[in-house]
């Protein structure tokens, strides 16, 4: 067959060939034909990145994802390699992200610092607490906490992804994962995984509306922060902030499941 041949085949087809072979040219037809969910990723995270982090970069590493994905598929667990191939290119790319330590610790200490006030909040009330109410905690004024807000949403694509819950490399589930599409699992970790989307549900319920539309539109339909401002019809900064506010009330939720707290 020619090349061209090989990438026209059907993609039931050509997997169960290359799970039955396990051929190296196979695999070089597959890697091609998906190449480009390796740049589309990489293009949905460098929207939301700092200007020094290289959109060149990103790709590099996010082929390093697309090859974990082809060696560890498997067609019968009910998935879509596309979807599959996106969390393992994106969790490539949040790796490397995270080794190369491009977020100023300034920035981490302050996710961190409003983390804290979150937990502290919602544990006194038992509620969902109010930017007023996180900013008092703060010691400073509304303003100042929206403007820090801003200055950490450069993290949040690492944030969604630094949370995992229990399994093998093939079950380990983020944050993120949890919000899009489900995947098989072990039962034991299905259970888990489902208590997890329960608090999810549980935590996103009580975010404000706005918030709670940036949170479907971002994770849900993959829109960009400005073209989900466009919807809004407010800001593309002011999406960040939202966004940002809602994922720390995430993390602080998900953080709390892992260590027995929920």
């Amino acid at each position: 067959m020619t090349k061209q041949e090989w990438l026209q085949m059907d993609e039931d087809e050509l997997w169960a060939l290359y799970i039955k072979t396990k051929e190296p040219h196979i695999r070089d037809i597959l890697i091609e034909k998906y190449s480009p969910l390796v740049k589309y990723v990489a293009g949905k995270i460098a929207m939301n990145m700092p200007r020094e982090v290289e959109y060149d970069d990103l790709v590099g590493w996010g082929v390093f994802g697309l090859f974990d994905a082809i060696d560890k598929f498997l067609p019968e667990r009910d998935v879509k390699f596309k979807t599959y191939a996106v969390r393992r290119i994106q969790g490539a790319i949040y790796d490397a992200l995270r080794a190369d330590d491009w977020v100023p610790r300034s920035v981490r200490k302050k996710a961190k610092e409003v983390e804290r006030a979150i937990h502290h909040l919602e544990g006194l009330h038992g509620r969902s607490c109010t930017s007023k109410e996180i900013a008092d905690e703060l010691q400073i004024s509304e303003e100042e906490y929206e403007d820090m807000l801003l200055s950490i949403s450069g993290t949040n694509v690492l944030s969604l992804n630094e949370v995992h819950f229990s399994g093998d490399d093939n079950d380990k589930v983020s944050l993120d994962e949890n919000l899009k599409s489900p995947i098989s699992l072990n039962p034991d970790v299905q259970i888990e995984k489902e208590e997890v989307k329960r608090v999810i549900i549980d935590a996103i319920n009580e975010l404000p509306e706005n918030s709670k539309q940036v949170l479907v539109a971002y994770y849900y339909y993959d829109l960009t922060l400005k073209e989900i401002g466009k919807i809004l019809n407010v800001t593309e900064s002011r999406v960040s902030q939202l966004h940002t506010k809602a994922l720390l009330k995430l993390r602080v939720k998900l953080t709390g499941i892992r260590k027995g707290l929920f």
